[in-house]
């Protein structure tokens, strides 16, 4: 038994060492305890439980005492409720009782709300449809009424509704009804456009009373009304354009006769005497009034394309938006019916300018300004109207006035053409004709043409002015070469006195040869005349685009002029020196071809070409070269020093050239002549030399 005991005691004691004191529960309810147990004697510990029962049973009488007066609160509640259940058993009894006296009211009840419900919705139906498809009293009188307002234009715009909202009626079972009330509303809305054309009539008649009018939102709203009705709308618009006619053309004889108020500004006709501003006045004042009536009549015809005006306007402009093309119509039918009256007077005024017989330049700027304004006009009022068919026609009068007279000038240049000067300089109509060339040139870099156009051909002003004048100085050179008269007949005089002083048999051939007649010398004076008379007027043209292609011409006559003048120079002195003749024998010698079919003898053999003969020329020729400055053409009369220094290096390489076809033709040996480097000293490299090429 003691060994139990021990091992019990041995477990209990390993239980008190295993436990662990830290924990929280532990040592709150060991600080309990320590309240209690307050000494540590053995009858505290045999007392321990029975003090700890104590402290609990004390704990219990506590909670007891303090839960006294919440149980009578709750006893009371309970009595309360309990009151309460009574009077809500009573309650209930009593509407039990009423419960079957009024069912027969609430049945009732309910079924006058659903009736009230149903007409209600009734109600709203009738509202809409008498919207949707009738006039209220209102409207009737706006449509009715003398005086026209934005309530007309509304209830205008309801009946247009309306009968949409008919067509829509027409596709449901309620056919006969949408017939009735499309008639009816068709009534109303005749009677309103015909009451409304009459307005716009009487309105727009008031538009020609004054100068500059304004265009009320009112009237504007009207057309675009009356655009729904293309016949009445075109009724308006001709009352407008007779309005408009009348008052421009009354503003235009008073612009042309007594000006502006106050005599200011002055009246256009007092500058008649100045063509060009007289013509540029008229042409001004038709072109500004021109841009007011547009505005005016695009005001009017077409109000959306100027400002927008609301939305009573809108409505009316909705379907409208695909109509521009009639619009512009509209709107160049009304301007040309406008401006058709002011048409005579400007052409006749215009066409009494022409008769004055105005000066070259101021026909070819009245030309230029009736296009530039033919252009521009056009641009705003269209092509085939009254007054752009006028002044493209008075612009085609100008235009043959101008080139009448040109023609007329180059006429009397031609039927009396002056006689060339001694020094063969360009005669004065050449100078004077250039002059006016540059200032028709001057004016036409200055005109006005519009982006959209370009210039017009020039070439025919230039071919008519100076054409003439290039025929003149051609029958004068004809003329002076017939006489013979000039730079020929001095050479010819020159050469003969030199033939007295010396009697060598070089000179003596020069001089039997120059004492010929010769048609080739007197053309030298002529084409140097030509040359001259092109190239004074060739000089002021460059740089003017115009004429670019003028001056091309004029370049190629002139060089064709210094070609026939460097031949027949060059032909001129190998007959001099007696080798005109022989210069065919040469070519035919040194052509190969030619003398493989031919048979022919050494040129040493022929009499033209024999030593002797070829001697003496060769001697003249040498003569001419290394003689003094004289011998050689230098072209001292021709006024241009690069077609002079032009013209003489032709010269000279022309000799050089048919020096050295003699030179090739001499030391060829099928030509058997003897000895030919002592015939022909120079070799042709020393001919080039002392020509200076």
């Amino acid at each position: 038994m003691g060994t139990a005991v021990a091992t019990g005691l041995s477990r209990k004691l390993k239980k008190v060492l295993e436990c662990r004191t830290e924990s929280p529960d532990l040592v709150s309810s060991l600080k309990t305890l320590s309240t209690l147990y307050t000494e540590n004697t053995p009858r505290s510990r045999r007392n321990l439980r029975y003090s700890i029962e104590t402290r609990g049973l004390q704990i219990n009488l506590d909670f007891l005492h303090a839960s006294d007066a919440a149980q009578k609160a709750l006893d009371l509640v309970e009595e309360q409720v309990n009151a309460l259940s009574d009077c809500c058993d009573k309650i209930a009894k009593a509407l039990e009782s009423c419960s079957g006296s009024t069912g027969d009211i609430i049945s009732t009840t309910e079924r006058l709300k659903q009736e009230l419900e149903i007409t209600t919705q009734r109600q709203e139906i009738v509202s809409c449809f008498l919207r949707d498809y009738q006039l209220s009293n209102e409207e009737v009188n706006a449509l009715r009424d003398e005086e026209l307002d934005v309530n007309f234009f509304n209830a205008l715009s309801h009946v247009q509704q309306i009968h949409a909202n008919c067509k829509l009626l027409l596709r449901t079972h309620h056919q006969r009804a949408g017939l009735e009330l499309m008639d009816m509303m068709a009534v109303y809305q005749e009677g309103a456009y015909e009451r409304l054309c009459r307005w716009v009539q009487a309105e727009c008649r008031k538009l020609g009373d004054t100068d500059n009018p304004e265009v009320s939102e009112l009237l504007k709203t009207a057309v675009r009304c009356l655009k729904e009705r293309p016949v009445l709308f075109k009724y308006c618009a001709e009352e407008v354009a007779n309005m408009r006619h009348n008052a421009l053309f009354r503003r235009f004889i008073s612009a042309l006769t007594r000006g502006g108020p106050g005599g200011l500004p002055r009246p256009i006709e007092v500058h008649a005497h100045d063509p060009l501003r007289y013509v540029g006045d008229m042409l001004g004042w038709l072109h500004q009034a021109l841009a007011s009536e547009r505005e005016l009549v695009l005001a009017l015809l077409d109000p959306d394309a100027v400002v927008d005006t609301g939305p009573t306007a809108n409505r009316f402009s909705k379907s409208l938006e695909s109509d521009s093309g009639k619009t512009d119509s509209d709107l160049t039918f009304v301007l040309d019916r406008i401006f058709e009256g002011v048409c005579r007077p400007f052409k006749v005024r215009v066409e009494q300018v022409l008769q004055s017989q105005p000066s070259l330049i101021i026909s070819y700027k009245l030309s230029n300004t009736l296009e530039f304004y033919s252009y521009t006009i056009s641009d705003l009022l269209g092509r085939e109207t009254a007054l752009c068919n006028t002044l493209w026609a008075l612009k085609d009068a100008t235009q043959k006035t101008f080139f009448d007279i040109l023609k007329t000038r180059g006429e009397k240049l031609l039927r009396y053409p002056p006689l060339v000067a001694v020094d063969l300089s360009p005669p004065p109509a050449v100078r004077e004709g250039i002059s006016v060339l540059l200032e028709i040139i001057q004016t036409h870099n200055s005109m006005m043409i519009p982006a959209s156009e370009k210039k017009t051909d020039f070439d025919p002003v230039i071919s008519a002015l100076l054409d003439p004048i290039i025929q003149m100085c051609e029958q004068a050179a004809e003329a002076h070469k017939s006489k013979g008269s000039g730079y020929s007949s001095r050479r010819s005089r020159m050469n003969s006195d030199s033939g007295h002083i010396s009697k060598s048999s070089v000179d003596a051939i020069l001089s039997s040869s120059s004492s010929t007649p010769s048609s080739q010398n007197n053309e030298t004076p002529s084409k140097i005349f030509l040359i001259n008379c092109l190239s004074s007027i060739q000089q002021p043209l460059y740089g003017h685009e115009v004429a670019a292609e003028y001056v091309k011409n004029l370049g190629a006559m002139i060089d064709n002029h210094m070609r026939v003048l460097v031949e027949k120079e060059v032909e001129a002195i190998l007959r001099r020196c007696g080798l005109s003749q022989k210069m065919l024998h040469f070519h035919n010698s040194l052509n190969k071809e030619a003398s493989n079919t031919i048979t022919r003898s050494p040129l040493a053999e022929l009499e033209d070409t024999s030593p002797a003969s070829l001697s003496e020329s060769l001697k003249a020729f040498f003569g001419l070269i290394l003689g003094s400055e004289s011998s050689l053409p230098e072209f001292e009369q021709m006024q241009v020093p690069k077609l002079r220094s032009e013209a003489c290096i032709q010269v000279a390489r022309s000799l050089a050239e048919a020096y050295e076809l003699i030179y090739k033709a001499i030391m060829d040996p099928e030509n058997g002549y003897p000895d030919p480097k002592s015939l022909a000293r120079h070799p042709p490299d020393q001919i080039r030399t002392i020509l200076g090429i």
